[in-house]
């Protein structure tokens, strides 16, 4: 492994590190995989081991397999996932080679365990020691991300992976169920035609992320064509729902989840993870009977998103084709609805400040007419309804 250096740390700190913190003993990962934890990662040597001085917390262990020489080399996709560590924990795993993944079935086996943590010490020069110069951005990212809710929202493998793992939807597992499928002997007139014979895929069973639905009607059943129309105006209905069904006793939890799909993306290459970040963002910032009902949800966006964007680049979310920019489309919205009437003076001051840091610091403008971009609203005749 790539020296991990602990520069700069304090030395009352590495002391403090060195005694209480956790170890991960990894043992026969391949030289040359990519191996992270939180944010940061090196390229496995011939001599690693694993990690010590981890602080205790939460963290994201990240890694791609690579491919033997004879092979290419080449590295693989990303897979990862959320360990919780106690003090002076050692958490023990094995590679496994037919699967490409880590084994962490040896951490059960108290025996194995004690055995590698009375030979810590002739192991210590193999175990590279957490890089602490990223603790404080790791912590300002997951600030809001408990152990629970992290284990809750991570697919029931135990495992993020940037690629789905997909099976066909019909599993023809006979010589007679494939022979009774039409075939596809003749040319495709277009790559529509081509990709409609593809077998249909889904995801395998325990793989995909747990997010919480954001329902897609986004008023309450029987509503009137009004009440339709101010719903889709004004989200709140649908944030409601999504707290109620999935955070109910810990609305601030939103927030958890709103990191952890960051993270999933930013950390774990998981693009699903960057498409639930978006819905859940412009869910949240178009709510505006919402935004003066729970105001320490919104104090607690703010606080999230400075660091969340203090990691992409500015042009990261505008369109190749139409130059639109959906973050400040969205944050142009929630801006506008937070200095609006019945919300909090502190809420108020607080998005006036965030506002005027993001202008400043990416030359956003918020301030565009937003008279282009108002809603229709439709009037039915009278007697017909919307289901």
């Amino acid at each position: 492994m790539a020296s991990i250096s602990s520069t700069n740390m304090d030395p009352d700190v590495a002391r403090r590190l060195f005694e209480e913190g956790a170890t991960l003993v990894l043992l026969g990962v391949p030289r040359g995989t990519e191996l992270g934890i939180d944010c940061k990662s090196w390229q496995v040597g011939p001599l690693f081991r694993g990690v010590k001085m981890i602080p205790p917390g939460l963290h994201f262990l990240n890694y791609s397999p690579v491919n033997s020489p004879s092979c290419g080399g080449e590295i693989g996709p990303k897979r990862g996932l959320f360990i919780n560590l106690k003090p002076r924990e050692i958490l023990l795993a094995n590679w496994d080679p037919k699967e490409e993944d880590l084994d962490f079935s040896a951490s059960k086996n108290d025996e194995e365990v004690n055995r590698i943590r009375e030979t810590l010490q002739e192991l210590d020069p193999y175990l590279g020691p957490y890089p602490y110069e990223v603790m404080r951005k790791w912590v300002s990212l997951t600030d809001r991300l408990s152990e629970e809710l992290a284990f809750n929202l991570q697919p029931l493998s135990g495992r993020v992976c940037a690629f789905s793992d997909v099976i066909p939807e019909v599993q023809l597992r006979h010589t007679k169920d494939r022979a009774e499928q039409p075939r596809n002997d003749t040319a495709c007139q277009s790559m529509k035609e081509g990709l409609d014979r593809l077998p249909k895929m889904k995801q395998r069973e325990g793989t995909e992320l747990r997010f919480s639905v954001i329902p897609k009607q986004t008023y309450p059943p029987g509503a009137t064509p009004a009440e339709i129309t101010q719903c889709s105006m004004d989200l709140s209905y649908a944030l409601e729902t999504v707290l109620e069904k999935n955070h109910s006793q810990q609305p601030l939890n939103l927030l958890g989840e709103l990191q952890f799909a960051f993270v999933c993306f930013l950390i774990g290459n998981v693009y699903e993870g960057f498409e639930h970040w978006k819905c859940l963002l412009a869910l949240m910032c178009r709510a505006e009977e919402a935004m003066r009902k729970h105001k320490e949800l919104y104090l607690g966006l703010i606080a999230v998103l400075y660091h969340q964007l203090g990691e992409i680049p500015p042009d990261f979310f505008v369109d190749i084709v139409s130059q639109n920019n959906f973050l400040t489309t969205t944050l142009q919205d929630f801006f506008q609805l937070a200095t609006g009437p019945g919300i909090d003076g502190t809420l108020r001051k607080r998005a006036e400040k965030f506002k005027t840091h993001l202008t400043k610091k990416f030359r956003w403008d918020f301030d565009a007419d937003l008279e282009d971009c108002a809603p229709v609203v439709v009037e039915l005749p009278e007697g017909v309804t919307v289901d």
